[in-house]
């Protein structure tokens, strides 16, 4: 599958030419590749309070403190140090792995305290009650306690019942962080983007997970009940404006906390000929009470993008069902009931 995309890609690739200003058709092309990593976060630190931008020294402050936990990271460990807690936190991967980015974004010659430009402070709008249950049930599925709590609390099924169960990113289905989106945000690692461009249809290969986007130009969407993972994606031209409109998402978008009623609307424009301005707008009105847009760059790269390998010879998922037995039977061993 993976091998019969690529060449897909590939075939694309050519017969939109190289990177050049205007396709045949008079569009702009944006053919190539992107680095999106960014220290802007997508909510607003609260100090800022409706404060968009910063200033240079807050911007530099940002950095800062990254090169400052990253420095930090990369300490040598204490070879004689005592194992963790039980039940408690044992990290993550090492700063190798991460490529947060080294700079805010810059817009307009501003720095960026946040990706979301609407609501005023930079944060997401009150959740609905529906919004609050799917926030808790995502909550509840990830919660380590180093113990079988599943059991105690009589669910049914429980939380590691089933590998279908757990989260698509766990499974290596879907990204982390809504980097394949819509809307399409800078996560820990792994942010490049390409996109092929051609007449009908406009590609865009996620780095992470390999996720490949098909926008299909001046269509009609598909019925409401075909649903896909991150929906159907239609674009159409606004002046040199790339506006991408996508629905029919099944129960588990890309978005985190979003439901089936999740509606995406992204805007691409050339900012200069090594610059995209990416801006969108979501409305899920069973989980937010008003819609919220955000505003970032995507910088062209030289960087290649390499394949995500992500279960090949991987066996994290096979220890966190075994881990869950293995809970579970200490839990039966202490209360047989």
């Amino acid at each position: 599958m993976r091998s019969t995309i690529m060449s897909y890609l590939i075939a694309l690739a050519a017969a939109a030419g190289a990177h050049g200003q205007r396709t045949p058709e008079g569009k702009p092309d944006f053919s190539g590749l992107y680095d999106i990593a960014s220290l802007t976060p997508l909510l607003r630190p609260t100090q800022f309070g409706t404060r968009l931008e910063m200033t240079d020294a807050e911007a530099e402050a940002v950095v800062r403190k990254m090169t400052a936990t990253v420095d930090a990271d990369n300490r040598a460990s204490d070879p004689e140090r005592k194992a963790p807690t039980a039940g408690g936190d044992v990290g993550s991967y090492n700063q190798l792995w991460f490529d947060r980015g080294v700079q805010a974004a810059r817009i307009g010659g501003k720095w960026r305290a946040s990706i979301i430009t609407d609501p005023p402070d930079g944060r997401l709008p009150e959740l609905t009650q529906q919004g609050k249950a799917i926030a808790a049930r995502n909550t509840l599925r990830n919660r380590t306690t180093g113990a079988a709590f599943w059991l105690a609390e009589n669910m049914n099924p429980g939380p590691f019942d089933d590998p279908e169960l757990r989260p698509l990113t766990e499974r290596c289905l879907g990204t982390f962080g809504t980097s394949a989106g819509p809307p399409m945000l800078p996560t820990g690692y792994n942010n490049l983007k390409q996109i092929v461009q051609t007449k009908d249809r406009i590609l865009i290969l996620n780095e992470m997970i390999h996720d490949v986007r098909v926008v299909r130009m001046n269509a009609e969407h598909d019925p409401p009940d075909i649903r896909r993972w991150f929906g159907d994606s239609v674009g159409r031209w606004e002046g040199d404006t790339l506006v991408v409109d996508t629905t029919n998402f099944n129960d588990t978008p890309g978005l985190v906390s979003a439901s089936r009623n999740l509606h995406v609307v992204e805007r691409f424009t050339r900012l200069d000929a090594n610059t995209l301005s990416y801006k969108f707008t979501v409305e899920d009105p069973s989980v937010w009470v008003k819609p919220w847009s955000g505003e970032t760059v995507w910088p062209r790269t030289t960087q290649r993008l390499f394949e995500y390998a992500c279960h090949e010879g991987n066996y994290s998922f096979t220890g966190i069902l075994k881990g869950a037995r293995i809970l579970e039977a200490e839990e039966l061993t202490k209360s047989p009931k």
